[in-house]
C-alpha cells in the first residue's frame, strides 16, 4: 500500500476510481488529493473469509476484491492557506469486513449486545419499504465502511434460515441505530460512493432528516446536484452553485472601513447661527456690567 499521484496511477486503477480524482483535481480549492492503492485480495483469503462467517459474498463485491483488496481515497481543501480534510471514501478490506450484533457493546461482564437493543415495535408497516434488518440472528450484517464515526454502511444478508441466502443489500446504520436503504448490490453503492466525492455525511442524504447544515454547504459546494435533484426537472438552472470558489479559498484580507461625511448645512442657516451666537453675547457682558455699578 503506498500513497500515489492521480499521474502516476495505473490505466487500470483510473478505470476503478471511475476518473473521480481527475475530476477532483480540477476543482477548485481541491488540496491534496490521495489513492491508497492496495493490492488484490487473494482468493484463499476470500474463501477463509466466506467458510468463517457461514456465507457466500456477492459476485461483485467479491470481484472487486480480486482486483483491490479494499478501497481509501481521501482530499482535502485549502482553507487560509491551509490543507483541511474534507472527503473521504472508504471500502474496508476483506480481513476488516467484520461482523456487527454478535459481540458485546462494551468491554464489561453481562454487558449488552446489538441483539439485545432490537426492537420489533420500530418495524414500518410500508410496504414500499424494505424490511429492515436486525440485529439478532434472523440478518447477518458486516461492516463496509465506519464512515468516520458518523454511521455504518453495512452489507446486510436478511435471509438466514433455513441456509443464508447469497441476496445481499447495503444499508446505512446511523449513530442513534436507525437503518436506512441505500442500494440492492455492491456495484450500485460504490457508483453512490464515487459520485458522492466522499463528502461528509453524504449518507444522510439517503434518510428523511438529510444532511447537517454545515454539510449541505459543502454539498451545495462541490455537489449540488445530489442535494436538489427534485428541482431538474422543472428548473435547470436553479442546482448550479453561484459561488465563487476561487473567491471563497482566498485569505481574508480586512477591507478599510470608509468613513462617511455628514452632509454640510446650507450657508444661510450657519449665518442666522453665527449671528444668534454674537447677539447673545454682548447682552450676557451687559447683564455683568450692570450688576457691578451699585458697588461702586
Amino acid at each position: 500500500m503506498e500513497d500515489k499521484p492521480y499521474s502516476s496511477l495505473k490505466p487500470s486503477l483510473d478505470r476503478l476510481t471511475l476518473g473521480v480524482i481527475r475530476i477532483l483535481e480540477t476543482s477548485p480549492g481541491v488540496d491534496e488529493v490521495t489513492f491508497v492503492e492496495k493490492e488484490p485480495a487473494e482468493r484463499h483469503s476470500i474463501v477463509s473469509w466466506e467458510q468463517k462467517n457461514s456465507c457466500v459474498l456477492p459476485e461483485d463485491l467479491k470481484n472487486f476484491y480480486l482486483m483491490s483488496d479494499g478501497f481509501h481515497m481521501t482530499w482535502s481543501v485549502k482553507f487560509d492557506d491551509n490543507p483541511m480534510p474534507l472527503g473521504s471514501m472508504v471500502i474496508n478490506s476483506i480481513s476488516k469486513l467484520s461482523r456487527l450484533g454478535g459481540s458485546s457493546a462494551y468491554a464489561l461482564p453481562n454487558a449488552p449486545t446489538l441483539a439485545d437493543l432490537e426492537d420489533d415495535m420500530d418495524e414500518e408497516g410500508n410496504e414500499d419499504q424494505p424490511e429492515k434488518p436486525h440485529f439478532d440472528s434472523r440478518s447477518l450484517i458486516f461492516e463496509l465502511d465506519p464512515c468516520n464515526g458518523n454511521g455504518k454502511v453495512c452489507l446486510v444478508y436478511k435471509h438466514t434460515k433455513p441456509v443464508v441466502t447469497p441476496d445481499t443489500e447495503i444499508w446505512f446504520l446511523d449513530r442513534a441505530l436507525y437503518w436506512h436503504f441505500l442500494t440492492d448490490t455492491f456495484t450500485a453503492y460504490y457508483r453512490l460512493l464515487i459520485t458522492h466525492l466522499g463528502l461528509p455525511q453524504w449518507q444522510y442524504a439517503f434518510t428523511s432528516y438529510g444532511v447537517s447544515p454545515q454539510a449541505k454547504q459543502w454539498f451545495n459546494m462541490y455537489k449540488p446536484i445530489t442535494i436538489n435533484t427534485a428541482l431538474l426537472s422543472e428548473e435547470p438552472d436553479s442546482f448550479v452553485n453561484k459561488l465563487d470558489p476561487n473567491k471563497v479559498f482566498k485569505s481574508k484580507n480586512k477591507t478599510p472601513v470608509i468613513k462617511k461625511k455628514l452632509p454640510s448645512q446650507p450657508g444661510g442657516s450657519q449665518k442666522s447661527h453665527a449671528s444668534t451666537t454674537s447677539s447673545k453675547a454682548p447682552s450676557l457682558s451687559g447683564n455683568s456690567l450692570r450688576k457691578r455699578e451699585p458697588q461702586t
